[in-house]
Order: C-alpha cells, then sequence, then structure tokens
C-alpha cells in the first residue's frame, strides 16, 4: 500500500528537474546496509548460574588415527576482547594441568571423557560459549596401541565446538580432527588466532553486539561439519546449504601431514608452519587459522600436503584461494540483487523478479518459495537497508519508490514522490533521515525520520549518483557516474563540495570506513579513496589488482579491509586500510555468478549475491566482524561507520 502522506498535499515534495538515466537495470550498484544478529542453535537465555557435571565423551583422530596422551582441554571463549584469552571449565574434581589448564588424557584409542569436571556458567547475560582443544597426541604410526606410553607430538591440535554451557547437556559426544579443526578455525577466524586464545569482547567491555557475533560463529561451524562424526556435511542442517567437502578434506589432509608426524622437525610441519608464517614452535591449529586469515597466500606449496595417500578423500589438486564458502538457495530467492542482515542475524535478498527472501543466520529459508511478495510495490528492486528497528527499506528503480516491509515481510507503505526517480541505492543515517541516490534525475532524495518530509537536492556535481554512504558525522556521501565525481552534502542537506582525482572514473559504489574515510569502487576496474576532507588518497590510477574486473559493490569490514564484488569476472576482491590487495591476482572466487552486492555481519562471514544462479554465497569468516548496519554504527559504541563490534 502507498504511504498517503508521501503523496499527499501535507508533505513538502519541492519540485527538482534532473536528468535521464543511462544505465541498463542489471548494471545498477546496490548499496546495502545491513544488522547481524544471534542464531538460535545455541546460547539461548538462561536464566540461572551453573555448574555441571554432564558426561561428554570424545575422540581424537589425526587422520584416521587415534591421537594417544592428548590434552584435551573443554575451554569458554573468552570475554575481555577480540582473541582474548580462553577460561578453562574442567574445574571439577583433581584434574593436571598445563600452560592451557586443567586437561583429561586421551587413550590409546583416543578416547576421553569429561564426566564430572565441567564447571561451566550458563546466566541470561553470560551463557558460556565452550569448545575443546587437545595438545601434545601421540599419532602412534605404528598402529593403535603400539606404543606402550604416548611420545608426544607438540606440533598435534585440534578444535571443535561444543555449544553453550546452557545446552551441553544434550551433547554426549564429540569427535575432534582435522575437520573439525578446519571448521572452528575458519567459523571462529575473526575472533581467533590459537586455540588458547578466542573471544569477543562482552557487553561490559565492549559493543553489545560482539556476542551475538560470536556467538553466530560458534553455530556456523556446527552447519558444516557433524560434531559427532567429524565428517563435513554435503548439505547444511537445513537442506539448502552446499558445503565445500572437498576443498575442507583438502585443508584437513594439509594439517593432517603434520599431526600424524614427530613434531615441527618433520617435512608435514616445517613446510605448513613455512607456508603459513606459523611459529615452529605453535601448533596445526594456528596454521589452520593463519590460512583462514590469509586464503590467497602459498596456495600452491600448501597443496602440496594433500595426496593421495592422505586421510580425507577426495581432495582438491587445485585451487585459486582457500576462502571457504557455502551456496545457499530457497525461500524464494530469484535473481537476487541486493543482500542484508537483520537485527535477528537473518538475510535477506530483494529480488529482481519484485520479492524479498528471508534466510536464517545459518541459510534456513523462512520466506516461503516464492518469497516475500511485493505486493505491487517492488519494481526492478535495486537496494536494500535495515533500520535499527527491524525495519526492511526497499527502492525499486523502475516503480521509482522507496518501499518499506515489517521484520516478516509485510508491506507497511510505498512512498513515492520527493524526487525518488530511478533510486538505485539508500543509507539511513544516525538521525533517522533515508537517504536514495536518483539515476534519473540526478538528485538525493532526503525523507525524514518522521517519514512525512521528502527533500530532493541537486546540484553540487551531483550527476547520475549510484552510490550513497553516510559517514561519522551524518555527512552525505554521493558517488557519481555522468561526472566521476563524489559529491558530500552536510546532514541539513546542504552541498558541503564535489571531490575527484584520486583515480575516480565510472564510480559505482561508496562506503566509509572507521576512519571516515571514503572508498569507492570504479567500473572501470579500479578503487579510490578519500580523507574526510574529500583530499584523495588513492594516486591517480586508484587502487588495482586483487581481480578487480568491472566492480558492483563495496563494504567495509571492522579491520578496515575493503570488500568489492566484481561482475566482469565473478569474483569478491579485498583490501587492507592502505589499498593493498590481499586476495592475489584473481580475487577469491566462490563460485559466484554476477556478484551484485555484498554484505559482511558481525560474525565476519561475508555475504554474496549471485544473481545469475538464484543463490546466496557465504565466505565463512573471511572478514573481520562489522557493526550492521551502518544506522547502528552511527548511534552506538564509537557512533563511527564500520565499527568492530
Amino acid at each position: 500500500m502507498k504511504n498517503s502522506a508521501s503523496v499527499s498535499a501535507s508533505v513538502m515534495f519541492p519540485a527538482r528537474s534532473g536528468l535521464s538515466p543511462r544505465l541498463a537495470a542489471p548494471a545498477l550498484a546496490c548499496m546495502v546496509l545491513s544488522l547481524s544478529g544471534c542464531s538460535a542453535n545455541f546460547g539461548g537465555s538462561a536464566a540461572t548460574s551453573t555448574a555441571t557435571s554432564f558426561s561428554i565423551k570424545g575422540i581424537a583422530h589425526g587422520g584416521q588415527q587415534p591421537l594417544f596422551g592428548s590434552h584435551v582441554h573443554l575451554l569458554a571463549a573468552g570475554t575481555s576482547g577480540y582473541a582474548s584469552a580462553a577460561t578453562d571449565v574442567l574445574t571439577l574434581g583433581s584434574l593436571p594441568t598445563d600452560l592451557f589448564g586443567h586437561y583429561v588424557t586421551t587413550d590409546a584409542g583416543g578416547n576421553f571423557s569429561l564426566a564430572g569436571a565441567v564447571n561451566c556458567t550458563a546466566t541470561a547475560g553470560n551463557d558460556q560459549l565452550l569448545y575443546l582443544y587437545s595438545t601434545e597426541g601421540d599419532p602412534q604410526p605404528g598402529g593403535e596401541g603400539t606404543d606402550p606410553t604416548p611420545v608426544p607430538n607438540p606440533s598435534a591440535s585440534l578444535l571443535a565446538v561444543v555449544g553453550a554451557c546452557s545446552t551441553i547437556g544434550n551433547i554426549p559426544f564429540v569427535y575432534m580432527n582435522e575437520v573439525t579443526t578446519v571448521a572452528a578455525a575458519y567459523a571462529l577466524s575473526g575472533f581467533a588466532i590459537d586455540g588458547a586464545h578466542i573471544g569477543a569482547p562482552s557487553a561490559v567491555a565492549g559493543h553489545a553486539l560482539a556476542g551475538t557475533g560470536i556467538t553466530n560463529a560458534f553455530n556456523t561451524a556446527l552447519n558444516i561439519v557433524g560434531q559427532t562424526t567429524g565428517q563435513p556435511l554435503a548439505t547444511t542442517p537445513a537442506g539448502n546449504g552446499t558445503v565445500p567437502v572437498t576443498e575442507i578434506n583438502t585443508l584437513a589432509d594439509i594439517l593432517a601431514g603434520c599431526v600424524n608426524s614427530t613434531g615441527p622437525g618433520s617435512s608435514g610441519c616445517a613446510t605448513l608452519f613455512t607456508d603459513t608464517n606459523t611459529s615452529a614452535s605453535s601448533d596445526t591449529v594456528a596454521a589452520a587459522m593463519n590460512i583462514a586469515h590469509n586464503p590467497a597466500v602459498q596456495v600452491s606449496s600448501l597443496l602440496g600436503l594433500a595426496n593421495n595417500g592422505s586421510p580425507f578423500q577426495p581432495f582438491l589438486t587445485t585451487a585459486n584461494d582457500f576462502t571457504l564458502t557455502v551456496s545457499y538457495t530457497g525461500g524464494g530467492l530469484n535473481q537476487p540483487f541486493c543482500v542484508a542482515i537483520d537485527g535477528s542475524g537473518n538475510v535477506w535478498a530483494a529480488n529482481l523478479v519484485n520479492s524479498l527472501s528471508k534466510l536464517s543466520p545459518l541459510g534456513a529459508a523462512i520466506s516461503g518459495s516464492a518469497g516475500y511478495s511485493g505486493a505491487g510495490v517492488l519494481n526492478l528492486p535495486t537496494s536494500i537497508a535495515i533500520d535499527n528497528s527491524g525495519t526492511v527499506w526497499v527502492t525499486s528503480n523502475i516503480g521509482n519508490d522507496l518501499a518499506k516491509f515489517t521484520s516478516s515481510g509485510a508491506v507497511i507503505s510505498e512512498i513515492t514522490g520527493a524526487g525518488i526517480a530511478g533510486p538505485t541505492s539508500i543509507a539511513i543515517d544516525g538521525l533517522g533521515n533515508h537517504w536514495t541516490a536518483n539515476l534519473s534525475n540526478s538528485t538525493l532524495t532526503e525523507l525524514d525520520f518522521s517519514e512525512t518530509v521528502g527533500i530532493p537536492h541537486a546540484g553540487n556535481n551531483v550527476n547520475l549518483p549510484d552510490g550513497v554512504a553516510i559517514d561519522g558525522s551524518n555527512n552525505v556521501w554521493a558517488a557519481n557516474m555522468g561526472s566521476g565525481t563524489v559529491s558530500e552534502f552536510n546532514s541539513a542537506g546542504m552541498a558541503v563540495s564535489n571531490y575527484s582525482g584520486g583515480g575516480l572514473v565510472d564510480p559505482i559504489a561508496i562506503a566509509v570506513d572507521g576512519s571516515n574515510e571514503v572508498w569507492v569502487a570504479n567500473g572501470t576496474g579500479s578503487v579510490s579513496e578519500f580523507n574526510s576532507s574529500g583530499v584523495a588518497l588513492s594516486g591517480s590510477a586508484g587502487y588495482t589488482g586483487g581481480g578487480l574486473n568491472e566492480p558492483e559493490a563495496i563494504a567495509i569490514d571492522g579491520a578496515g579491509n575493503v570488500w568489492v564484488s566484481n561482475i566482469g569476472n565473478d569474483v569478491l576482491s579485498e583490501f587492507n586500510p592502505s589499498g593493498v590487495a590481499l586476495s592475489g591476482s584473481t580475487g577469491y572466487t566462490g563460485g559466484l555468478k554476477s556478484p551484485q552486492s555484498l554484505a559482511i555481519d558481525g560474525a565476519g562471514n561475508v555475504w554474496v549475491t549471485n544473481t545469475r544462479n538464484n543463490a546466496l554465497t557465504e565466505f565463512i569468516g573471511a572478514a573481520a566482524p562489522v557493526v550492521t548496519p551502518m544506522q547502528a554504527n552511527l548511534t552506538t559504541g564509537t557512533k563511527q561507520p564500520a565499527q568492530k563490534p
């Protein structure tokens, strides 16, 4: 239904003249704002503190060989900061201790039991997230039982996600091996540096969304691997996500050559630690995390550690990179063009067939097979944003409107007028105002927080604007394809200035980082950077490399790294805050098909639309966690864009 106020005489919509569009709909850049949240797999609300004595049992294997004499620790994720020291929760009884706390040992069959030893906390505000970390196992190269006493391999370590304290009574058995290690290392990549340092700040120590992010990350690990089998899942538990089984096997094989060895002096460990820049005094868990943190580094050399004799088959013989991706379908996904994440961690996509799709934080379809109908208010949706209340906002390029939906996908209203014409992107500022970039008349429309006053802003060299973003002062920045410039307006809509240089050519998408530096994706294959005063920081050619080829969308993570989706070669590019490409010369592939949009969630996952194959791709743990949407950045914490929670 239309917002009657928005088209009545009571609304102040000054008329402005403008220009006609030049860009076909499929090439429009999609501006994405999103809010990530907590999934419900575990870590639910717990009312009281608990000291438990659950009888969790498990097994630790290096490939197909049981690890004898491993020190198995049950740890709770730290809460004093990112990668903070984990907490020992095996404090009941009289267990031996080492550097990481109390532990139980595995027998010659790799078996262990935590019966009577677990002392964790489950309260409404502190439901500890638990994981297993094993060290020093003997892989028994002569076969099970051939070593009368363990001959420890100091490099052999494994990880396995357990769950929240409130739910461990439902987890009787956990399998630990290289596969579970890979799943945990990638899912927890944004929160960890090694097996003893996995954590996120509590709501007291940091942003309230940090706990949401790490909970989602723990859930993600169990979305791709069987907790009781130690094998990668072919599909996610909901049945609509395709897991990269062969790649997980390959990564597990790369670790297995070190786990099943005598230690750091072996060729398997030496090559692994050298290629991952891991200290020889470290272990295979740290190496796995370094691969997750640097998925384009030493790919060919690491591949050489997997072979026909490796324990996990089949394996890859070639790979472009080691990003780990899951492809999701269902929920009405049909030519998804834009993506955003809501306050519960659900993933929203606007489809070119004029519908919305909603998936859970783990990719399970929430919307039906046809998605949520646009009910006549969607007509070629081109951008999506979610505000702090969870309301979903979608622009329609042909419909010349801004549609408002509930968190259940029901239409609330349709807003027209105010110069909204061929809108291509939307951003919501910290004051609650909604800004659209209008391609058809070269204006920016400001819809105030009351949603009753709309004002089009022209001039300031605004010419075919295709992207809009908000900085920490609530100033509005627009990327202009027609003039090859960036325009800045203050929060009142007054022109500040417009900027050129820095390699700006056909600027198509725009984002602002945590230092209020402005990043622009250029359709010709480069990225430009400006400081908050509009001074170009990139050179005359901009930043290039990293697989850039017809960039279409841009986003900034919590570490200030810049992510760009490219429709020219169907890859994802990553740059550090200095503009240095991290994604190699060819970018991250991940099976993308026309990646028109991307969004980064609070767990550090990067979600990318695949317009040509009706899917969403999740790059697990590839980015640093970030507070989303932009409006939440501007109203909470430091009140700056692209905050780390």
